[in-house]
């Protein structure tokens, strides 16, 4: 910002101009001067602003997946959320690691070049205890994994992988593959310390711990289709219409989806020691008369109703109405 020039500089530039000491064209071609930009090449730009905001929704997605998968396959409490995606040098990545590290080495197919997922040793740790069925309480100690944890953690990164072929679904159909977990960041050195990388790095909390999950993407891997990296087509994807094929595939997979239905006869409220005594042949008065139709629950809605009878000696209900929604 410029510097507001007082009443008495104004006054002598001025008298300068009116004298002829200053020429008004001088100052013209002075702001006509071409501004220097510093730029650093030791630190290139190669992603656009655009193509990290793209690679930001990306995980975005990728960091809702992993959090229903953790969450089942983990059975705890799991929040997974990016932080930043940022563009650095591999050096200052790989220098930044602590040993001993969990390196997921991930062969990024069908790009030519390998990417790298680091999952902090605390969360590591939590998430091979509760894989073991323990309560996932952290131990403080800083010591190397052992070939069982590893495999361990193998597994669970194999099933990540899948996660990120899902979330890349609009850019590029991936096929990624694990090709081995490093535990010393010298000896994941996939690209040169000077390339440049896209580091998305994600907050992760597994029951009471938390910790970091950064993934790796050198420029040179993704260069192929960096001009997708816009929001504009990933945008424009997203609003694509569903062919026929896909209409029908839906249809498939909803048909063959499991949901429980139940039939409620009637409901009645008892005491504890009437229930501990209650033996063969004991009525129970229920709030529903016998001509009155029950209700039948699918999932946890209302949304049939039916009177009870038999089909070949089995207990069946027939359906005699339809609940629409907001009748309940």
């Amino acid at each position: 910002m410029s510097d507001v020039l007082s009443q008495s500089e104004i006054d002598e530039l001025l008298q300068a101009l009116s004298a002829g000491e200053l020429d008004v064209q001088d100052i013209k071609e002075e702001n006509k001067e071409k501004k220097i930009k510093k730029y650093d090449f030791r630190r290139p730009d190669k992603f656009a602003k655009d193509q990290l905001r793209t690679l930001q929704i990306i995980h975005e997605n990728f960091s809702r997946l992993l959090n229903t998968f953790l969450s089942g396959y983990l059975r705890t409490y799991i929040n997974v959320e990016v932080i930043s995606v940022e563009q650095l040098t591999y050096y200052e990545f790989s220098n930044s690691i602590s040993n001993p590290a969990v390196l997921g080495i991930i062969n990024f197919k069908p790009m030519s070049g390998q990417v790298i997922l680091d999952i902090s040793t605390d969360i590591a740790f939590t998430m091979i205890e509760r894989v073991l069925g323990g309560t996932g309480k952290l131990v403080k100690e800083v010591r190397s994994f052992t070939e069982i944890e590893l495999t361990l953690l193998k597994k669970i990164i194999i099933k990540i992988n899948k996660l990120l072929t899902e979330s890349w679904e609009n850019i590029v159909e991936l096929n990624p593959s694990l090709d081995k977990i490093e535990t010393n960041s010298q000896f994941a050195q996939i690209v040169s310390p000077n390339e440049t990388i896209a580091l998305i790095t994600m907050s992760i909390k597994v029951g009471n711990i938390e910790g970091l999950i950064n993934i790796c993407i050198p420029h040179l891997v993704i260069e192929p289709i960096i001009q997708k990296l816009s929001t504009k087509l990933w945008f424009s994807s997203n609003n694509k219409e569903i062919s026929d094929s896909e209409k029908k595939a839906l249809q498939v997979g909803l048909k063959k989806a499991n949901v429980e239905v139940k039939a409620i006869i009637g409901e009645s409220t008892i005491t504890v020691g009437d229930f501990l005594n209650l033996q063969v042949g004991d009525v129970i008065p229920l709030n529903t008369k016998i001509d009155e139709d029950i209700k039948i629950i699918v999932g946890d809605k209302l949304k049939f109703l039916g009177k009870p009878g038999l089909k070949k000696k089995n207990l069946a209900i027939k359906i005699t109405d339809l609940v629409e929604e907001g009748d309940e």
